[in-house]
């Protein structure tokens, strides 16, 4: 993985593991998912709050060890907001 891609695993409603990344293109964040390991990457065009919620908790440590800007966690959390209103974000 580059530098601006965080990645992570998670299971569908089907129960399903799936692996999702995130790249950071300029101020937005674009994410892709595949099945297995030689799957093609596949975009997901509105990613679920779960994975926003992954891709913050993801920014919030690596902000902590100075990896990223910390503004970036404003903009993740901003984002967030205007896409999940109802979304309580601590």
């Amino acid at each position: 993985m580059a530098k601006g891609e965080i990645s992570w695993k998670r299971q569908t409603e089907d129960g399903e593991r799936v692996q999702v990344y995130a790249h950071h293109v300029g101020n937005r964040w674009n994410f892709y998912h595949r099945q297995r390991r030689y799957d093609q990457w596949q975009t997901i065009a509105n990613p679920p709050l779960a994975d926003w919620l992954e891709l913050l908790d993801a920014i919030r440590r690596r902000a902590a060890r100075r990896l990223v800007r910390p503004e970036e966690v404003d903009r993740v959390v901003k984002q967030i907001q205007e896409r999940f209103p109802e979304s309580p974000i601590d």
